[in-house]
């Protein structure tokens, strides 16, 4: 499958989240065998740590510029991802285990599960006025909302896109697309910016309900498979593209 997707911004990452109905007993015994079944096949997840509100994360020892993987349990999620992956094949192989394992080690049912996620993210550096090159690139001005801009004095101060779609007719499968921006207002008072990453992000979401998968791991690979399609026919050339068109004509 590769890694395009990743050539077309600055900084690229793919994460899932399962969220449960009720809480995991996150045992020590039980936590330790999971996280030891996964090292087994990824030895380089070697960093565990536990938060302030009681998360365990595994992570990448981080050594040799190796792309980043992590692995979360909270009391109500399983979250997992990579950042700045090479191969996606490797990155899905990777939440198939995850996925596989999980119900085993971790005693999930079915009736437990509420939503699986899927999330593509695209993050493009930009020093302006984040809000004002949404705007732009993607051609907002030239909609109703442009009206907006023919008000005096008038400066865009926020333009967050935030989209939702379903992808089957009981809307148990879903599709959403969020471009974040990271401007304040005392920036845009000042005309000076800081740095920062415009995110743009696809999540592909499934409930459980009526027709559900099989297993996790259907379901995941059947999400990553549909996110990959979606990224590459709809999300590169229409969002992520023309932001980083614009922000090269600025630079």
């Amino acid at each position: 499958m590769g890694n395009y997707l990743g050539a077309v911004c600055d900084e690229f990452y793919v994460s899932s989240r399962l969220f449960l109905k009720l809480d995991m007993p996150l045992q020590r015994e039980t936590v330790l065998h999971f996280f030891d079944r996964i090292r087994k096949d990824y030895p380089h997840l070697t960093k565990m740590n536990r938060r302030e509100d009681g998360a365990l994360i595994l992570e990448d020892d981080g050594a040799d510029d190796r792309p980043r993987r992590w692995l979360r349990l909270d009391r109500n999620s399983m979250r997992l991802g990579q950042f700045a992956p090479t191969d996606l094949d490797d990155v899905q192989q990777y939440g198939q285990l995850a996925y596989t394992q999980a119900p085993y080690h971790l005693t999930f049912s079915d009736l437990d599960y509420d939503h699986l996620e899927i999330v593509f993210g695209f993050e493009l550096n930009y020093r302006g006025n984040h809000d004002q090159l949404v705007v732009e690139a993607l051609q907002l001005d030239q909609t109703a909302l442009g009206s907006l801009l023919a008000i005096e004095n008038a400066k865009i101060i926020d333009a967050q896109p935030f989209f939702g779609i379903s992808l089957n007719e009981g809307c148990d499968l879903q599709a959403y697309v969020e471009i974040k921006s990271r401007t304040t207002t005392f920036e845009v008072r000042q005309d000076a910016y800081e740095d920062q990453p415009i995110t743009v992000m696809l999540t592909l979401r499934k409930y459980w309900g009526v027709n559900p998968p099989k297993s996790l791991a259907e379901a995941y690979t059947s999400l990553f498979q549909s996110a990959h399609e979606i990224a590459s026919d709809k999300i590169v050339p229409h969002f992520v593209n023309p932001l980083a068109m614009a922000i090269a004509t600025k630079s």
